[in-house]
């Protein structure tokens, strides 16, 4: 038989009692070992460019993925058409090939675009001429990011929205409703109940990916890690830093997801319930 609801609620997550045993053995060795200690100093530096890029991509990521849902599920064709093409390419491309593009050919030919379509105002002095070695290695890092998740976050949305069953979309438009106000209240409560579990593994990866930005010389976690290794040669130790780093964020917005996948849930069933 399978189990009943409140045996399920009542399940020890054994994988989580192991994963903050081990936590809490290398927290052990951070506080107890001054070698440990200077690693993790010399590490959490990156943090904040491991959050800063992973944040604004995602959030780049998700408009840009609207955008392009939009052209997805259009009447229109053509847009369809162009949509398709942006996604099927894009998620084909390896997250590091896209990375060494944007940052090494797309950076140039947008620094020499910007400079052509606005030589008039440089010549009046309202604008400096841009230079490629002005364009910042961290924004070319977001920017691939961005571009590469927003292909995936779309195709998320995409189905989401035809999850929703059309006999209630129909519904609505019987009622009287707009087609926005339909999306609004119809459509869109349903999709993000049903998009929220892929969107939470979207960021998890979009964290453990940003460790790719240490091959452009982003100060994150990695490349820090990277340059102390190399010059003490205690590399077991700086990476088993890195990796708890990492771990931490991931397993964190791991639990934060879950939780609010649960929480989303009740209020789903509590309002079922209610119009009952």
């Amino acid at each position: 038989m399978p189990p009943t609801t409140s045996s399920t609620k009542r399940e020890v997550p054994y994988w989580l009692l192991v994963a903050i045993l081990c936590a809490a053995v290398v927290f052990w060795s951070l506080v107890a070992d001054e070698g440990y200690q200077t690693i993790f100093f010399a590490l959490s530096r990156g943090i904040t460019t491991t959050l800063y890029v992973t944040l604004v991509a995602f959030t780049l990521s998700v408009v840009l993925a609207t955008v392009v849902v939009l052209g997805r599920i259009s009447s229109s064709r053509i847009l369809r058409e162009i949509a398709t093409f942006y996604i099927e390419i894009v998620r084909g491309v390896p997250m590091l090939v896209l990375l060494f593009y944007i940052a090494f050919v797309g950076a140039p030919w947008f620094v020499d675009a910007f400079n052509q379509v606005c030589a008039p105002l440089i010549e009046w002095g309202l604008f400096g001429k841009m230079t490629v070695r002005g364009f910042d290695f961290t924004w070319r890092a977001i920017i691939a990011l961005t571009i590469s998740y927003s292909a995936f976050i779309a195709e998320i949305f995409r189905a989401g929205i035809q999850a929703v069953d059309r006999g209630q979309v129909e519904a609505a438009k019987a009622l009287g409703l707009s087609r926005w106000r339909t999306f609004r209240l119809v459509v869109a409560p349903q999709a993000f109940k049903l998009i929220l579990p892929p969107m939470g593994n979207e960021l998890i990866a979009m964290i453990k990916d940003s460790a790719l930005v240490s091959v452009l010389g982003v100060q994150d976690i990695t490349q820090l890690g990277k340059v102390y290794s190399a010059s003490t040669f205690k590399f077991f130790e700086t990476y088993n830093v890195v990796a708890f780093l990492y771990l931490v964020m991931t397993i964190s917005l791991t639990l934060v997801v879950r939780w609010f996948e649960k929480r989303l849930g009740r209020s789903f069933e509590r309002n079922v319930h209610d119009t009952k």
